[in-house]
Parts: structure tokens; C-alpha cells; sequence
């Protein structure tokens, strides 16, 4: 199948004739770690695969094995200022939001460490599916720092209790017990991580593209409704479905594949 492809700074995306888009952070050291010029790079992909009405699903990774993301650059931390550190974390925070606000779903490949920042960075994506020797912690409050931003997605995700663990001790957790507590959907061998990632975007690329556009907007919009409230946001979507022709083509083929097993 062909591929479109495009590379900025610090990155490269592809984008398959499935709709399935791959962004890979590049040249960012063996473990993946963001810096300033990777955050830019890795911002500037995102724009521009934003724009792209073809994609259906994307899967973020690192161009090395040893990790997801190992954390935000501690060589660059180590010098900065008040000033400078809230611009540094700004930027950091714009990044993990245009993830979690980007359009479709997006799948983080985990196949080692990932800690800190790097972890910030997963929280923000949809799904997360480790190899199962993956580490995971926030290790911030070792090196003088607090862990921010999208550590505050953690409490909702793994519960109180576990997100006080990481996040005040800053010992890691194992794949194994990241499943468990719901940090990540799935933990696998490392041989078997891309296969099963394929097999996940393949099911995103084959659903309905405005349904999925839809449903996840509806899954950032309930965030931050009452119960009640978001069941009522939700009425108008359902019968908005209804004008992209998606809920005649997929109710239909199903009725018809129905027929067809009675016949």
C-alpha cells in the first residue's frame, strides 16, 4: 500500500493508504528524551497530521526500542529559571493537549521506560500498549520537582491511592502491575507489540471515520460535565451522525450480513 510521508525536526510521520498514521520522535538520544527542539518538532507533526482529513487513527512512538519516552531533558532542566522552566513546561503541556485533543484516536507504543514527562505524554493518548518488561514511574519528585501538567490525569485513571504512590515515592511500577491499576490497556510481549498495535489501528481504520471523530470529541467534552449534563451533550451528536451517511452504510451492511446467515 502506498504511503504518504513527511519529516520536520526531531520527527517523521506516515501515513498509510488505511488511514493508519505513525509518528515517530527521531534523534532525540536512546531514550527517546524531550527537549525543547524534540517538543517543537514532535508539536509541528501534530499540526500538520491534524490537517489531514485521511487519517483514521495514529500511533505514537520513539525511534529507539529501550523506550517510549524516558522523561523531559534533566541537562536542559538543570539550567533553567522560574521564567524559563514555566515556558519550558508551557510547551511540554501544549504538546501532551495536542495529543489528547487531536482527532482521532492515538495508540502509544511503549516498548521500555517510560517515566516523568515521557509519562505525561502517554496519559495524554488515547490507549497505551506496553511490551510487557516496559517500566513505568514519575520519578520528578527525586531530581527537585513536582510532577505536573498531565500527571493530573492520573487520580481518574488509576485512583487516588495509586497515583499518590507514583507520584510522591517516585518508584517504578512494573508492566504487569500498570495493567493492573489501568495505567495501560494492554501488556504483551515485545515480540508480539506491533502486531498487536496493527491489529488495533486496522480496527480504528476500518470503523466509520466521523463516528470515531465524534465519539472521541464526546470522550474529551465529558471530562469536564456532570453526569447528567454529558448525557444530554450527547443527544444532539447522536442525531448529528445521522447527516455523514455513516449510521445507513454500516446499519445496513449489518442488516444485510444478517439476511445473508439466515438464507
Amino acid at each position: 500500500m502506498s504511503t504518504k510521508t513527511f519529516t520536520v525536526p526531531h520527527a517523521r510521520a506516515d501515513v498509510d493508504a488505511a488511514g493508519i498514521a505513525t509518528l515517530t520522535m527521531q534523534d532525540a538520544g536512546v531514550l527517546n528524551i524531550l527537549s525543547t527542539p524534540v517538543i517543537d518538532g514532535l508539536r509541528e507533526a501534530l499540526a500538520r497530521l491534524r490537517e489531514d482529513d485521511s487519517v483514521r487513527v495514529l500511533v505514537l512512538r520513539g525511534a529507539s526500542e529501550r523506550a517510549f519516552v524516558a522523561g523531559a531533558d534533566i541537562a536542559e532542566m538543570a539550567a533553567l529559571d522560574e521564567p524559563k522552566a514555566q515556558r519550558f513546561i508551557s510547551n511540554l503541556r501544549d504538546l501532551c493537549n495536542a495529543v489528547r485533543h487531536f482527532p482521532v484516536p492515538v495508540i502509544a507504543r511503549i516498548p521500555g521506560w517510560c517515566l516523568g514527562g515521557g509519562l505525561e505524554f502517554a496519559l495524554a493518548c488515547d490507549l497505551r500498549v506496553s511490551a510487557d518488561d516496559a517500566q513505568f514511574g514519575m520519578p520528578e519528585v527525586k531530581v527537585g520537582i513536582p510532577s505536573v501538567i498531565h500527571a493530573a490525569l492520573m487520580p481518574q485513571l488509576i485512583g487516588a491511592a495509586n497515583s499518590a504512590w507514583m507520584l510522591l515515592t517516585g518508584e517504578l511500577i512494573d508492566a504487569r502491575r500498570a495493567q493492573d491499576w489501568g495505567l495501560v490497556n494492554a501488556a504483551v510481549p515485545r515480540a508480539e507489540l506491533d502486531g498487536v498495535i496493527r491489529k488495533l489501528a486496522e480496527g480504528f481504520a476500518a470503523l466509520g471515520p466521523a463516528a470515531l471523530r465524534q465519539q472521541k470529541k464526546l470522550l474529551r467534552r465529558w471530562e469536564t460535565m456532570s453526569v447528567d449534563e454529558a448525557i444530554e451533550d450527547s443527544v444532539a451528536e447522536f442525531g448529528a451522525a445521522f447527516n455523514t451517511g455513516e449510521p445507513q452504510k454500516f446499519m445496513n451492511a449489518f442488516l444485510e450480513s444478517k439476511r445473508r446467515e439466515k438464507a
